[in-house]
């Protein structure tokens, strides 16, 4: 795999624009997790409550749900509100519908939340990737998620943990941080004593398999999700 700089060189022409940072990462990144045998796929980003929660295994009751979280759009899909998508989950969902397993796909896009403060902006971007398989596990997880991650950040050195969590659509489900030193103004990415938190993971949960008539029996799976924003500014 050839580096950044090779793949995304700058472009820098007199009266001319060029191609924003977030683009850029986005595009490495799909070169890197395409190498891996990820398929790209998109999907809406106005979306229906059924594929944006509830085919995902999150209750009606969960606050995540809520208008201080979500931005609802005054429009409605067999009687049922539409949001602007908060994850791009619902693009898997959608493709896990229409085709067979196994399935090796990631889907990057724009995603929104109703966050407006110093760190956090109401649209990003995010890039989930999810495969399902009769024989995948958390150590194939963890190994697809290290060869990415060493590779983003040109390393061969990478601490790397996993912290338990809770999303509603995986189970067992994970945070994963990895290791740094600051040497000055600069952040030193893979060895050190302090972590960094990079993105959230875990196993498929059975009953999202089921929602897209998945036989949980007989497949199972694993899901990463990551902001762009941070990579990019870490990159």
């Amino acid at each position: 795999m050839s580096s950044f700089k090779d793949i995304h060189p700058p472009k820098i022409m007199p009266n001319s624009g060029s191609s924003h940072p977030i683009n850029n990462i986005k595009s490495y990144i799909m070169d890197i997790l395409s190498s891996l045998g990820f398929q790209m796929i998109e999907g809406p980003e106005i979306e229906t409550e059924e594929f944006n929660f509830d085919m995902l295994n999150i209750k009606k009751s969960h606050p995540a749900r809520q208008m201080h979280d979500t931005f609802y759009v005054n429009s409605k899909t067999d009687e049922m509100p539409n949001v602007l998508r908060t994850h791009t989950s619902p693009v898997q969902i959608r493709s896990m519908l229409k085709g067979k397993p196994p399935f090796r796909l990631i889907a990057p896009g724009k995603t929104f939340r109703c966050d407006n403060d110093q760190t956090h902006s109401p649209m990003f971007h995010q890039v989930e990737g999810l495969v399902i398989d009769q024989e995948s596990n958390m150590s194939h997880l963890k190994g697809c998620l290290e060869i990415f991650l060493k590779t983003f950040f040109e390393t061969d050195k990478l601490n790397m943990r996993f912290r338990p969590s809770h999303f509603p659509f995986t189970e067992p489900s994970a945070e994963v941080d990895i290791g740094y030193t600051k040497k000055g103004n600069q952040l030193i990415i893979g060895e050190g004593e302090d972590w960094l938190e990079i993105l959230g993971c875990g196993m498929v949960h059975p009953n999202v398999l089921e929602n897209v008539n998945i036989n949980s029996n007989e497949y199972q799976g694993y899901a990463f999700g990551m902001g762009i924003e941070r990579l990019a500014m870490l990159k």
